[in-house]
């Protein structure tokens, strides 16, 4: 593992040795936690090369906040961030990133700095702390350009943050892809932060009441009333309940409670689909902030797995035993690949097949005979399953492009939940926040002799078991190691190997863990 102070030292060694190879970046202010090294996890699972960097940003802090007083621990943070495999650690001086003269100047900051919407930095965090959203867009833009990342990793916990700088990338058109990651918590509760070491360990323990809050107000939310527009449980009775446990604690002093939409943070009466109940408080000095998103939407049920598993006829058997929509993201990505071939793109020219992605619309529509494929106002339900469109399909599902502008089309209609979806990373890539996740998966042999009965039954052609083996194994092997999204199991998948079952049986078992988690 390398360790960087300079820009120069970082650049070089991206040059050398990025080519071909996707970066992700963590960027932090160092004395890392749990918290911190899920996100590096995560991003070493995604990426070849992982970058952290340590910086406590001076353009984040008002005069009167701790930013001298800041834990800093850089050799701690070096041999944490060499235990879990970083790549390179970037750990800049405020000269090094801001120059020698521009924060010390008596007429102020002289230097370009970025502005996001004032309407989403004047609230939550934003009002009692005036600049540091900007402080935080100037320094995160600095860090994206420096390393010129695939993905960048950001928690949950720092809602706010998140969410404007998903809205500066979008708004800057910056070739990344910020990838939000779920908040860590100690085993009371607490939600990880550096800050937690101001903490005694009397005020950590009676620091959990905050996360015991959201809980709280999370109930009073699902048990709200619902009718045919959806919850109509108010805000004010949702954040009533987050004081009422919170009154509990008298060394707790609250800055605010506040219901916000998750991407615009404006201001919400009722939670229509998600909701961001957002909270921070003090004890004594020492400032906390946490979060919880609260969902107004039927459940997710994502499935993965290796090519042959069985999961298209599955899930939407699944789909149909539990009245939820079947959205076939690999008849989408078919879809798109017979697409591509009927204009004679060759499959290489990625900047040709970023051209008819970004201009097609691909649908599914429910029929007597099943969903419908269509693509450009052109049905595609059985061109999609040919031989060459399955022989090619890996390929052009690989490409950046591709998965970008098809992924956002199927988080549009996973929205607002109450769908089934299958494909090869559905549960750790599309709908990570899926509710219910399942691994299908079959030996290569079971899933040889499947494919081959299919070809039989549709009359496509004569191929021996032998080579249909072995296009399984080198498309399993295409799919896994694949730079952008590979096939993987997701963390809090439950796998179902299906040698030897039914349709019916496997249909069966996904319908009894759906119950078994609570829905109905």
């Amino acid at each position: 593992m390398r360790l960087f102070t300079t820009i120069a030292g970082l650049r070089c060694y991206l040059e050398r040795h990025r080519s071909g190879k996707d970066v992700g970046l963590v960027p932090t202010m160092g004395a890392l936690h749990p918290g911190h090294l899920s996100l590096i996890e995560r991003a070493r699972q995604e990426n070849a090369i992982v970058i952290v960097s340590i910086f406590v940003n001076p353009l984040q802090f008002a005069p009167t906040e701790d930013f001298q007083r800041y834990p800093r621990q850089l050799e701690e943070d070096r041999k944490l961030c060499e235990e879990v495999g970083v790549d390179a650690i970037f750990a800049p001086t405020a000269i090094e990133l801001y120059g020698k003269s521009p924060l010390n100047s008596d007429s102020g900051i002289q230097f370009t700095q970025v502005v996001p919407p004032g309407a989403m930095t004047s609230v939550l965090c934003g009002a009692s702390r005036p600049g540091h959203f900007q402080g935080v867009a100037t320094i995160v833009t600095k860090l994206l350009n420096l390393v010129q990342p695939e993905r960048a990793y950001f928690g949950q916990k720092d809602a706010q943050q998140l969410a404007i700088i998903r809205r500066l990338v979008d708004d800057l058109n910056l070739p990344v892809t910020i990838v939000p990651c779920p908040i860590v918590r100690l085993e009371s509760g607490l939600a990880w932060s550096s800050r937690n070491k101001y903490l005694t360990e009397v005020q950590k323990d009676r620091a959990s009441i905050i996360y015991s809050a959201l809980k709280e107000a999370q109930k009073v939310f699902q048990a709200g009333n619902r009718d045919a527009v959806g919850w109509r449980c108010h805000s004010t009775v949702i954040i009533e309940a987050v004081k009422s446990k919170l009154i509990k604690a008298s060394d707790i002093e609250v800055e605010y409670i506040e219901l916000v939409h998750p991407t615009t943070l404006a201001p919400l009466e009722q939670v229509e689909q998600d909701g961001l109940l957002a909270i921070a408080v003090r004890f004594g000095t020492t400032r906390l902030i946490d979060n919880m998103v609260l969902q107004n939407r039927q459940p997710i049920v994502a499935i993965d797995g290796p090519a042959g598993a069985g999961k298209s006829t599955v899930t939407r058997r699944v789909a149909q035993e539990l009245g939820l929509i079947y959205l076939d993201t690999g008849a989408m990505y078919r879809a798109l690949t017979w697409r591509v071939m009927s204009a004679n793109i060759d499959i290489d020219d990625e900047p040709a097949i970023a051209e008819i992605v970004s201009q097609s619309e691909i649908s599914l529509v429910e029929s007597n005979d099943g969903v419908q494929v269509w693509i450009d106002e052109e049905e595609v339900t059985k061109e999609i399953r040919s031989l060459e469109v399955t022989a090619n399909v890996s390929a052009i599902a690989a490409l950046a492009t591709v998965r970008r502008e098809l992924v956002k089309q199927q988080q549009r209609w996973g929205a607002k939940g109450g769908i089934v979806a299958e494909g090869r990373d559905i549960g750790t890539f599309v709908f990570p926040d899926a509710e219910l996740k399942i691994f299908l998966t079959a030996s290569v042999e079971e899933r040889a002799r499947r494919r081959w009965q299919d070809i039989k039954e549709q009359k496509q052609g004569d191929m021996s078991l032998e080579q249909l083996e072995k296009d399984i194994q080198q498309r399993d092997l295409r799919d896994s190691t694949r730079a952008i999204a590979p096939l993987r199991k997701a963390g809090d998948a439950i796998e179902i190997k299906t040698d030897g079952m039914s349709i019916s049986e496997v249909t069966e078992r996904i319908v009894n863990l759906y119950h078994q988690k609570g829905f109905s």
